[in-house]
């Protein structure tokens, strides 16, 4: 190993953090530089009137095996961090209410989803025989495509029923790509599928954080940066990047001009957006620059203490016709929050959040109340809408992510946008901060100051 330096981490998201641990176990300095008081980026905790909330809500897989061993490299129990559940797609099934009931059992892969099919609930034998077809010819195809197209174009030519479109497919499509499917790489979606549904049972199952999530990863991760020659500065923007006095290192400024430090690289784990910015000058931003976005929504609703959801979370059937938005709902009281408070989920949000905020709440309360068949639900004590209007990049077929290609000496990107294999998730995140690390740490000893 090279003897130590000092490097600097721009950005205290998921990936900033994977990038700052994975350079201080390699045993050099490291200093994190995060513009807000609260490290998480796109994934943290957040205040709204006088409540601890989360800027959205979060499901991991059991596949997120990069997210899941920095837990643990920083101290963090997953075990007791996040509820594990078997891989599942239900539904609430009150009178009237149109869905399914799909939960795969603890069995060896692939056996937990074939009982899982053959004990669905709401999907008739043409549904089910289309599901296994998928899945079978998915398997055997590697979960490869030689030429990307969208997800829906991919449904259609496996023959895919429209009841199972709509209730399996687009919902798992829009969790894990917040694109809709008729603008959703198919490629992309094979892989998280060929990680998942593929891959050994334990592989699918959904972890659900229960605790925030800037304490799920960040600040676990800036406290074992303090007890391994690093610091995290939050509140601290950096507004330029500059050579240093030696090839390769690199000085940071903030946005009042102050000097930071010079340091031997950068890892750059903000947004695209501020990445071009830091990097005008330096590299060719088009690609940065060139990426679409996609919001997400996280709708709060807090009803009296006694309420209380028969199972974690569920699946809702969307439907813009009747203004039913929401696509999944989580019970914060079975998930370490306040009992009665419930997080509803609408990702790819564009369309949903055009009548604005009220129209929305108003949308997903009535979901609620019918598809429950509780009238109780249309009633909450208080409520609270969360839109990130940049949450994901729109993971289109064939898209040309950034990549560290062509950059300077000393600088790397980090951040769930860049070219991987995985579309906008924590797991992509995390996985690019450690490449970006990688990528520092094994420069060619005549490319070090």
């Amino acid at each position: 190993m090279n003897a130590p330096r000092h490097y600097a981490v721009v950005g205290g998201g998921w990936a900033g953090c994977a990038a700052a641990v994975a350079l201080a176990g390699s045993g050099h300095r490291v200093s994190l530089f995060e513009a807000s008081r609260t490290l998480g980026g796109r994934a943290r905790r957040v205040e709204a009137d006088g409540r601890l909330l989360d800027n959205g809500q979060h499901i991991l897989l059991g596949a997120y095996a990069a997210c899941l061993k920095l837990m643990k490299q920083v101290g963090l129990s997953p075990s007791n961090a996040m509820l594990r559940l078997p891989l599942q797609m239900r539904y609430p099934l009150a009178a009237g209410a149109d869905g399914m009931d799909f939960a795969a059992p603890r069995l060896p892969a692939p056996l937990h989803v074939a009982f899982a099919l053959l004990r669905a609930k709401g999907l008739g034998r043409d549904d089910k025989m289309a599901l296994a077809r998928f899945s079978s010819t998915a398997r055997w195809m590697g979960w490869q495509l030689h030429q990307d197209c969208s997800v829906a174009e991919l449904l259609e030519r496996y023959e895919q029923t429209p009841r199972l479109i709509r209730l399996m497919w687009h919902p798992l499509c829009i969790a894990a790509l917040n694109t809709p499917p008729e603008r959703a790489s198919a490629r992309v979606f094979l892989n998280v599928l060929r990680d998942s549904l593929g891959a050994r049972r334990a592989a699918s199952d959904m972890l659900i954080p229960l605790i925030d999530l800037s304490a799920l990863l960040p600040e676990a991760a800036a406290a074992w940066l303090a007890r391994h020659a690093g610091q995290a500065h939050t509140g601290t923007a950096v507004g330029r990047l500059l050579p240093g006095s030696e090839p390769g290192a690199w000085r940071l400024e903030d946005r009042q001009g102050e000097s930071l430090g010079e340091f031997a690289g950068a890892v750059l784990a903000t947004g695209p957006e501020a990445a071009a910015q830091l990097l005008d000058g330096h590299a060719d931003t088009t690609l940065l620059r060139a990426l679409d976005h996609e919001p997400i929504s996280t709708c709060y609703l807090q009803y009296d203490d006694g309420l209380r959801l028969p199972q974690p979370f569920y699946a809702l059937a969307d439907d813009p016709a009747r203004r039913a938005w929401g696509q999944f709902v989580f019970d914060r009281g079975q998930l370490g929050g306040p009992a009665g408070l419930l997080a509803v989920v609408v990702s790819a949000a564009g369309t949903a959040v055009a009548d604005g905020h009220a129209a929305l709440e108003q949308g997903i309360v009535r979901q609620l109340a019918d598809d429950f068949g509780v009238p109780a639900l249309a009633a909450p004590r208080w409520s609270k809408l969360i839109t990130e209007k940049r949450a994901t990049f729109s993971c289109t077929p064939g898209l040309v992510r950034p990549d560290n290609a062509g950059l300077p000496a000393g600088l790397a990107l980090a951040g769930d946008y860049v070219a991987g294999d995985y579309p906008a998730t924590l797991e992509g995140a995390v996985r690019s901060g450690t490449a970006a690390a990688k990528r520092l740490v094994s420069r060619r000893p005549e490319e070090n100051p």
